[in-house]
């Protein structure tokens, strides 16, 4: 176990203190523009690997990850075609992850697939956030199955003792699902239905 803390978004000390924890390979919470996700340095190994035990999750699951500019996408991806750029820069930040082929250099704890799904969120504190401390593997802040996370409350409920700072900003709107788009190849495949349809997509990435 260990002690987690607490800020609040407006803190001053929040964005420093989260930059410094993903930094050290910590992890921290916060809330989305959906509910609260747990969230650690998608390059470091040991604190994915955290993220799994801290949330009980299945190891063969991947990790998605969140971007809080266009220019994060270096690193993550080994591919980015135009037309994929095209739909990207319609609907983010928004509902829409895309799996794009990863950049191999990837740890194989984040993906153990050829491919990598990306968001960004549609909320200002962690639009800020993510801009600070790079693209953060994100996945919600809960035990593996348990209740969804709307409020910093919930996460400690379940990951109390387990990560190390939640960033309170709130009650968040709630688990809204995200339209999950596989665009690794020439044909756009919806994994999991959203607000964001396959017509609104293939419009975009001909």
């Amino acid at each position: 176990m260990i002690e987690t803390a607490i800020l609040a978004t407006d803190d001053p000390q929040a964005l420093p203190a989260a930059v410094r924890i993903i930094r050290q390979g910590g992890l921290i919470a916060f809330p989305t523009d959906t509910i609260y996700g747990v969230a650690g340095d998608p390059f470091n190994p040991n604190a994915l690997q955290k993220i799994y035990q801290a949330k009980e999750r299945p190891d063969e699951k991947a990790l998605p990850v969140l971007i809080g500019a266009f220019d994060q996408l270096i690193g993550l991806v080994s591919d980015l075609p135009e037309r994929v750029e095209a739909i990207a820069r319609a609907f983010w930040p928004g509902p829409l992850t895309l799996v794009l082929p990863k950049n191999l250099s990837l740890p194989p704890e984040l993906s153990a697939y050829p491919t990598v799904g990306v968001r960004m969120p549609n909320l200002a504190f962690t639009l800020s956030l993510l801009r600070q401390t790079g693209p953060l593997a994100t996945t919600s802040a809960n035990i593996s199955g348990g209740p969804n996370p709307t409020s910093a409350q919930d996460v400690l409920d379940q990951l109390g003792g387990r990560i190390d700072l939640v960033l309170n900003g709130g009650p968040t709107p709630g688990p809204t699902a995200s339209t999950v788009a596989d665009v690794s190849t020439e044909e756009i495949k919806i994994l999991r239905e959203g607000p964001i349809s396959l017509s609104d997509l293939t419009r975009l990435g001909r």
